[in-house]
């Protein structure tokens, strides 16, 4: 069996990541939590998530996904919402980043990270795919979803700006501490320069940013489960252009391998 799989593994939160937005918020969380867990790095560039035995664990063939050993079960989930409801759920009983279920803080939180799972995540993605990695460089289609990426932004903004600061004068999404909902959709935001989009109009998001990466779980999460780059190859020419080739060979090699089997 790949040395991915964990299914001799008798106990701790199984961690299947990558470092891109949709992994950061889970390595992040499990930081947050402090759970024991392991990580399994998912080479996106050799597609170990379309082998048979991750497709087991997450049958969609993305990352991230966990599998769940405490206190015997063996318990799979999938799909970064369900994956941070599920963590919440089972190892934050004292709420320090969510909110007791039912309640009408925790349906707003809800809110928000569904928003974010059909909003910002889709809409910055196709702004990421089409900007950096498409061979042919469309400009209606990099401007289409660059535009509607920074009207989501706009709606990040004027929720915070609506919202009371808290005792250090942070904003925050719900309920007046930070939570998965603000995790949710920074572990996007962080990523924003690489979609080609600006947040200096944005300046609460920019604070609330600044806020939530300066959290050691988040300094730690970000590095799993290899150190994150794209914002110092950001910083020279060079570096930006040789992060973007190295991304680009297997986001389109990843393309290729789909379109041959559907």
């Amino acid at each position: 069996m790949p040395q991915q799989d964990a299914s001799n593994t008798t106990s701790g939160i199984q961690l299947y990541t990558a470092g891109t937005p949709n992994g950061h918020k889970i390595n992040i969380l499990v930081e947050e939590l402090g759970v024991d867990y392991t990580v399994h790095k998912i080479d996106i560039a050799k597609n170990v998530q379309k082998e048979d035995w991750y497709l087991k664990i997450n049958p969609n063939g993305r990352i991230p996904a966990i599998v769940d050993k405490n206190e015997g079960r063996n318990k799979r989930v999938f799909e970064g919402g369900a994956i941070m409801l599920y963590l919440c759920e089972r190892y934050d009983k004292e709420h320090k980043i969510s909110f007791p279920y039912d309640s009408d803080d925790y349906w707003e939180m809800v809110e928000w990270i569904v928003w974010m799972q059909s909003g910002i995540g889709p809409m910055q993605g196709q702004a990421n795919h089409f900007y950096r990695y498409a061979p042919t460089k469309i400009s209606y289609a990099i401007e289409r979803y660059q535009t509607e990426t920074k009207r989501l932004y706009r709606v990040l903004e004027d929720r915070l700006v609506s919202r009371a600061p808290d005792s250090d004068g942070n904003q925050w999404l719900v309920g007046g501490k930070y939570t998965i909902a603000d995790l949710a959709c920074f572990s996007w935001v962080n990523w924003a320069e690489w979609a080609g989009v600006d947040t200096k109009p944005f300046p609460k998001v920019e604070k609330w940013m600044q806020a939530i990466a300066s959290r050691p779980a988040t300094q730690k999460g970000v590095d799993i489960p290899e150190k994150f780059e794209m914002k110092e190859a950001m910083k020279t020419k060079s570096g930006e252009e040789e992060y973007a080739k190295h991304h680009s060979n297997w986001v389109m090699k990843g393309m290729e391998d789909e379109s041959g089997k559907h």
